[in-house]
């Protein structure tokens, strides 16, 4: 490999300044959220993530923000009043991003699973699956919506025969005998909200600080000795308090600074992308979401002019990368065939695929699906960080994240003796403030800040990056030459991902197709892609030819292996299905 660019920005400001009053150890929402959230009441904090932002668990959710209706049958009425409080928030703080989503359950019994459910929730153990029937969907519903009773955002559950239901969803299994249809709510672009997130926190001035690629490998002189990964150069940043956010990865961080401890047993989830214009149809833009004949919970869920199917509940070996297997590309397959059966799914039709550990709790022989959502903040201190506070997050999820974060930060500042002075209940989030609510106003802000690219493409950018597309629109507008289109993704230009490059911590090509823009994701890359956006972002971050080159070798060697995309040789303008 070559010699890697000189120390980045976000870098030098650490080295010259290797202490603050709060170290945060990971950078996927819980710990960005936390970031945020520590920044606003002034605190010294400092974040360090070993690989991208958003790019572990986070990075691998079903893009739903959900109240969690079927932990209602695990007894966990505090995690579902929770999430459902927080759903109708981030509804209202994070409109760029959160929307409402339609949700349809097919029901094939109507008094199935009553006898079994109870047994469920008083033992939580492994056994054979008892599919759930309308009595019990229609009792959960009733108390989901209950729940949402005080500032609910969406409409209450409907319930409809075999007859109503197949006339609004023709496609369906005829053998349904009823649909549950409710609202949650989606997040159609995950990692970009997290940014979002981050981007607060370091809004907040100078005493907030963060860095990707910048790893906790251990404890040393009484602070947490940190590696650049993209220079191998270790420095030692002290502070009072150290939050471990690294999610499934967090017994492993303890262990690097000194502490054993077995906090977590995450399960892996993975999920396809496939491009299937006839199931696109058929979901009519509503998620389809039921019980498989094993128990696990899944998904169907029309997504940026794709469909994602999803999620398995696996238990997980945090030694080897989560990846998607065979078995778990015929299960899906297997499933979207049950919900509808006139509509084949096949390998070649698969765009993406991608997979993650979710951050649970230890959980012995439990049934990994009856494993709690919930988190808890557990104290204590590590040897070699002295009479440091070392608080480790167990658990949590994106929905939950800004309640959890406001409950580490308070933590936080307890241990600092420090009170707190922002709430950032109601408070928007990124490009959520000001972002226009109803078509008139969406009108009127095309109007007021098209001039510069036109009114269609003012409303591109408003959807992709909420009111602050005005730094965008600005970045384009003072762009030397045209705002040209992507020859080979033309909803995106070059002046865009100039600007993405230059002001999100671009680090390597990858965080680009693969966290700053949905390009991978809707299986729109191809190699005359990669070689496209690999010029815009070596001459923005002064790469050699040769840096450029294994960037772009690098990125689609992970496409392959993380992702099962395969991209064709030749002209590259074609991208291989999974097979």
């Amino acid at each position: 490999m070559t010699t890697k660019s000189n120390t980045r920005a976000e870098i030098q400001l650490l080295r010259e300044r290797p202490n603050a009053q709060v170290v945060i150890v990971g950078g996927g929402i819980n710990g960005l959220g936390t970031f945020r959230d520590l920044a606003l009441q002034g605190v010294d904090v400092v974040l360090v993530e070993r690989n991208d932002f958003v790019s572990g668990a986070s990075a691998a959710s079903s893009h739903m923000i959900h109240g969690g209706i079927r932990y209602l049958e695990n007894g966990e009425f505090r995690l579902v009043k929770e999430s459902v409080t927080e759903r109708n928030g981030l509804l209202k703080i994070a409109p760029h991003y959160v929307k409402p989503l339609q949700t349809t359950i097919p029901i094939y019994s109507t008094f199935s699973g009553i006898l079994a459910a109870p047994l469920r929730f008083l033992t939580h153990k492994q056994g054979k699956p008892k599919e759930r029937g309308a009595f019990l969907i229609k009792t959960g519903l009733t108390i989901y919506d209950a729940f949402s009773r005080d500032g609910g955002t969406v409409p209450r559950h409907s319930f409809h025969g075999r007859t109503r239901s197949l006339q609004e969803l023709p496609k369906l299994n005829p053998g349904l005998k009823y649909t549950a249809t409710y609202f949650d709510a989606s997040v159609h672009d995950p990692e970009r909200l997290a940014l979002d997130v981050l981007a607060d926190g370091l809004a907040a001035g100078p005493h907030a600080r963060a860095a990707n690629y910048l790893e906790a490998v251990g404890a040393h002189d009484g602070g947490v000795l940190v590696r650049d990964r993209e220079t191998g150069e270790e420095f030692t940043i002290t502070a009072d308090v150290v939050v471990n956010a690294s999610g499934p990865w967090t017994d492993l961080t303890n262990a690097a600074l000194g502490e054993t401890t077995r906090f977590m047993g995450g399960t892996k989830g993975s999920h396809i992308v496939v491009d299937n214009p006839e199931l696109l149809e058929a979901c009519r833009g509503r998620e389809m979401f039921f019980e498989n004949n094993d128990g696990r919970i899944v998904l169907i869920y029309p997504l940026k002019g794709r469909v994602m199917i999803g999620t398995t509940d696996l238990e997980a070996d945090m030694s080897v990368p989560a990846v998607i297997t065979e078995d778990e590309i015929d299960y899906f397959i297997e499933l979207a065939s049950h919900v509808f059966p006139t509509i084949p799914v096949t390998r070649e039709q698969i765009v993406y695929s991608f997979s993650g550990v979710r951050p649970l709790p230890h959980h012995d022989d439990t049934a990994p699906g009856f494993v709690s959502r919930d988190y808890r903040i557990v104290p204590g201190t590590v040897p070699g960080l002295g009479s440091t506070t070392v608080l480790s997050l167990v658990g949590g999820k994106w929905t939950t994240f800004r309640a959890l974060s406001e409950h580490l930060a308070n933590e936080t500042l307890a241990a600092l003796g420090m009170p707190r002075t922002v709430q950032t209940l109601g408070l928007p989030i990124g490009g959520g403030a000001g972002f226009p609510t109803t078509p008139q106003a969406e009108r009127d802000w095309v109007a007021r800040y098209g001039a510069d690219v036109g009114a269609e493409r003012a409303a591109v950018l408003l959807g992709r990056y909420g009111t602050k597309a005005t730094f965008v629109i600005d970045a384009i507008a003072g762009w030397d030459g045209d705002d040209v289109p992507l020859a080979a993704a033309p909803s995106y230009s070059r002046a865009e991902i100039d600007h993405l490059v230059r002001t999100e911590h671009v680090a390597h090509l990858s965080d680009v197709f693969l966290r700053r823009t949905s390009l991978a994701f809707t299986g729109s890359i191809s190699v005359a892609l990669i070689r496209e956006v690999g010029e815009i972002v070596a001459n923005a971050l002064g790469w050699s030819p040769n840096r450029r080159s294994e960037e772009e070798d690098a990125f689609q060697a992970e496409l392959a292996t993380a992702h099962r995309v395969n991209l064709e040789s030749g002209d590259g303008s074609e991208a291989a299905a999974l097979r």
